[in-house]
């Protein structure tokens, strides 16, 4: 019988967790020889995921009877593996080499720079945000805004792109910078506009960012005490920008090859479309315009053209 991929990883991890009990039962000199010989019998993922956690764990300490020095001993190893791993296999092992380094100043700051240095031709944008969410939580905002900045540059949601598991990155990413000032903002959203072609995340985006002033997010009794960024200044007028083109290729994409069935949500489309055109001053006359080149240029679908005149005018 043919075993299949998932079985046999399966099975090599069992291996690994068994090796690490064995040496856990022989004591810490066995502990530290798997570690200090981890490239020779185990992957990167292999010894962050499981050596170097179970190494760390309060059951190994509590087994093992290790003193606080024993256990300091014993946690610097593993933080080293962790390190080296993270080194080889930043994909995998990043966010697992920050988590073991946490209690230790400079191994966590080692972990971080490992990040930064693998993040433009190393990491994935759903790996670094993935990373920069867990800097948020951990309470070091600028960080993880630093992270989300470079996933930003390894992101490409196209025009069509609406349900992609990206978006909640983004619009994280985008809270985030909101919330620290008008700077950080005012930073984040050319790469928005360079990465993001989707019009509803856009439109989604503009709206959040003319809610609350930037670095006020979560102050009560503020907002009207506090002017509000101008959609006509930057940073948010190049959003408001990109939003309505995105709007204008989006429009004409979907009518290249639009069937009678999606009418109805063409239709729906077009509405949201005038939302975001009418937060610009002169919105009105660019949306009219808008229409008016659709109802010339796609003439010959009649029955879609009539039901544009009918909501539109």
């Amino acid at each position: 019988m043919r075993m299949t991929l998932s079985t046999l990883n399966w099975q090599r991890r069992e291996m690994v967790r068994w090796l690490v009990t064995c040496a856990t039962e022989l004591g810490v000199p066995a502990l530290d020889s798997i570690m200090q010989n981890w490239f020779t019998l185990f992957t990167p993922t292999e010894a962050t995921s499981i050596v170097a956690t179970t190494v760390m764990s309060n059951s190994t300490i509590v087994h093992l009877h290790l003193d606080c020095l024993q256990q300091e001993k014993l946690a610097g190893s593993a933080r080293t593996l962790a390190l080296q791993c993270a080194m080889k296999d930043p994909q995998n092992c990043a966010l697992s080499a920050l988590t073991l380094c946490e209690k230790d100043c400079i191994a966590f700051e080692t972990a971080y720079q490992i990040v930064l240095d693998a993040a433009t031709t190393g990491m994935s944008s759903s790996q670094l945000f993935t990373v920069a969410r867990y800097m948020e939580h951990r309470g070091y905002p600028m960080r993880a805004y630093k992270l989300a900045t470079l996933a930003m540059t390894h992101l490409n949601l196209s025009y069509n792109q609406d349900t992609h598991p990206a978006i909640n990155d983004v619009l994280w990413a985008c809270a985030l910078s909101h919330s620290l000032g008008k700077n950080e903002l005012a930073a984040i959203i050319p790469l928005v506009v360079k990465s993001v072609k989707c019009a509803t995340v856009l439109s989604d985006i503009l709206r959040r960012c003319t809610l609350t002033t930037p670095g006020m997010v979560g102050l009560q009794g503020r907002r009207n005490s506090v002017k509000l960024m101008s959609l006509d200044k930057a940073p948010l007028r190049q959003l408001l920008d990109a939003t309505i083109g995105a709007y204008i290729n989006t429009t004409h994409s979907r009518l290249t090859h639009i069937s009678p069935r999606h009418y109805g949500e063409f239709i729906d489309f077009l509405s949201k479309a005038r939302e975001t055109f009418l937060m610009s001053h002169d919105g009105q006359i660019q949306f009219t315009q808008f229409i008016d080149n659709l109802k010339q240029i796609y003439k010959g679908k009649k029955k879609l053209m009539m039901l544009v005149r009918e909501r539109f005018g």
